[in-house]
C-alpha cells in the first residue's frame, strides 16, 4: 500500500495555465487518497500548487528543503513537516527515503536530474 509519493517539479509554473491547475489537482488527489506528500517544500511553481491543493484539502504534506532556499523565504508554511538539509544531495536523498514512489511534473534540468 503506497503511504507517500514524492512529486518532484519546476520551481515556476510554467507557461501554460494547465501546468498549474493539474498540480494543484494532484496535490487535492493525494490528500483525499490518504497519501503523504513528500516534495521539495517551495511555495513558489509547480511545487507550490501541489502543495496548497494538498494542504487546503487536509493532506499531510513533508517538505525537504536546502537551508539555502529557505533562508531565501521560499520555504512553505503550514505544512505538516518541513526538513531542512544542507544540500540538493541531502534534499533528493531524503525524499527518496520517505517516499514509496515517485511522479514527476512538468520542471526544468533539476527535475529530470532528480528523477
Amino acid at each position: 500500500m503506497v503511504k507517500s509519493i514524492a512529486v518532484y517539479c519546476g520551481s515556476s509554473i510554467g507557461k501554460e495555465d494547465i501546468y498549474a491547475t493539474e498540480a494543484y489537482a494532484l496535490g487535492v488527489r493525494l490528500a483525499e487518497e490518504k497519501i503523504t506528500l513528500v516534495y521539495g517544500g517551495a511555495k513558489v511553481g509547480l511545487m507550490g500548487k501541489v502543495s496548497s491543493g494538498a494542504v487546503k484539502n487536509g493532506g499531510q504534506v513533508i517538505g525537504v528543503i536546502p537551508h539555502f532556499l529557505k533562508n531565501k523565504e521560499l520555504a512553505s508554511e503550514n505544512l505538516y513537516n518541513l526538513i531542512t538539509v544542507e544540500t540538493m544531495h541531502e534534499r533528493k536523498s531524503k525524499m527518496n527515503e520517505l517516499a514509496d514512489g515517485i511522479v514527476a511534473l512538468p520542471g526544468g534540468f533539476g527535475t529530470m536530474e532528480e528523477l
